[in-house]
């Protein structure tokens, strides 16, 4: 980096800061103690980007008055990834492990959203059976991503058992997803037209075994806390969202439900096979912290449905589409064919070649719409690209939740919009 851009970059960092600091203080810029108590003055607190209870680096200024929180600021862009830029950079096979490092509590499900959006972008449809199994890891992204939720809210409200408890059952979880593609956390399963390869036969039974055990042990979290006293009056009414607020701010998943407002994306705009599964959508009309922690354990139970049903109609056939202009081929036909080889050579150095127009394509992940808005110029890679994160959207509704509340009802809040910053500061 020159001297110019180094002193343009410091210039734009103070002016940001300054920016901050006049909303907390609202221009009010002298806080004096003499004389008075300290709780009976207003004082500002740096909650993060370092601190335990705010799920990554995310910075929160607080203004206080006593203990009550006055005026709340989120603050992002301490991760600096860029990601949307990188996705007009390179290819969209290029792109697609990128997506595991969007939310990386449900890496599969993330690799599915944008899947799908560069098969819209394609007109390329995918195999029944690869259908099936995306249905089917994204039903186990849910479970595994609501369980860290679960555990780190109640960790936050001072409940550390449960967190070791429902990591017990994620790293059962992530013996399935090892033993699917190979990888535990960042898995770059999903390929644009399918997925990279067909269940071993051991993957079938180590998901009904995991599905006969997990509600008993759900069962043990809900008696641990759902009804004990400490946790009950640290999550009750606190962090209030009405259902009309809720949507005024754009929010999706479980923070949204929590306000009663039944929108799930399964349910009203049907993808791969949910147009022919039996679930419910949960809602919870309190709109505090309880009522999305509540959502989120019985959105566990659905999932177990329907990965039950899955099970039950397990259709056969190919996993990847045979589309050999818009598909990578298999690794033995590159390694023993000419034609196949070129083929590989060509999508990876060049990408597909796609259609002029620009498209949208979102799923309901597990905090929320996930969603992928590309504009194609008829090359490899897109010319434009938005990604509408669940984290990013739900976090604006931190500073009405805090406002009004006491300073150690923050993290509750925080914890209750389970947010990532990974896909938050994007």
């Amino acid at each position: 980096m020159n001297i110019g851009s180094t002193a343009t970059l410091e210039r734009v960092t103070d002016l940001r800061q300054r920016k901050i600091l006049s909303k907390v203080i609202d221009k009010d810029t002298t806080i004096s103690l003499e004389g008075r108590d300290p709780l009976e003055n207003t004082m500002i607190l740096n909650m993060g980007p370092q601190h335990p209870a705010t799920h990554g680096v995310l910075r929160v200024l607080l203004r206080l008055d006593g203990e009550t929180v006055e005026k709340c600021i989120p603050e992002l862009g301490y991760l600096h990834r860029g990601y949307e830029k990188l996705g007009e950079n390179m290819t969209y096979h290029e792109f697609l492990p990128h997506t595991d490092r969007l939310d990386y509590l449900s890496p599969m499900s993330n690799n599915v959203a944008y899947a799908m959006a560069v098969e819209k972008v394609l007109g390329l449809e995918i195999p029944p059976r690869a259908a099936w199994i995306r249905t089917m890891i994204c039903e186990l992204a849910r479970i595994s991503s609501h369980l860290l939720a679960m555990g780190a809210m109640s960790m936050d409200c001072g409940a550390i058992t449960m967190l070791l408890w429902t990591f017990r059952e994620r790293e059962r979880l992530y013996d399935i997803f090892e033993q699917i593609c190979g990888a535990r956390f960042t898995t770059s399963y999903t390929r644009i037209g399918g997925v990279a390869n067909d269940f071993t036969p051991d993957v079938i039974p180590m998901i009904r075994k995991f599905i006969d055990q997990f509600p008993a042990q759900l069962r043990d979290f809900e008696g641990l806390v759902n009804r004990n006293r400490i946790f009950v009056e640290r999550v009750s009414g606190i962090g209030y969202m009405s259902a009309e607020e809720a949507i005024q701010l754009g929010l999706t998943g479980p923070c949204l439900r929590g306000s009663g407002v039944a929108h799930d994306l399964r349910r009203d705009e049907p993808y791969l096979l949910y147009d022919q599964l039996d679930f419910d959508v949960i809602t919870y009309a309190d709109g505090d912290c309880y009522a999305r922690y509540m959502v989120r354990g019985d959105e566990m139970k659905e999932s177990v449905k329907i990965v039950r049903q899955l099970l039950d109609n397990i259709p056969a056939g190919p996993v990847i589409a045979n589309e050999a202009k818009q598909v990578l081929p298999g690794k033995v036909e590159i390694y023993t064919k000419m034609e196949e080889l070129i083929q590989d050579f060509m999508l990876v150095n060049f990408g597909q070649q796609t259609e002029l127009g620009e498209i949208y394509s979102c799923i309901e992940s597990p905090k929320g719409e996930l969603g992928f808005y590309i504009t194609s110029d008829g090359s490899g890679q897109a010319w434009r690209m938005k990604i509408r994160s669940p984290s990013f959207c739900n976090l604006q509704a931190l500073q009405p939740m805090c406002e009004g509340a006491m300073v150690s009802d923050v993290v509750a809040i925080i914890g209750s919009i389970d947010p990532v910053m990974g896909e938050a500061d994007k």
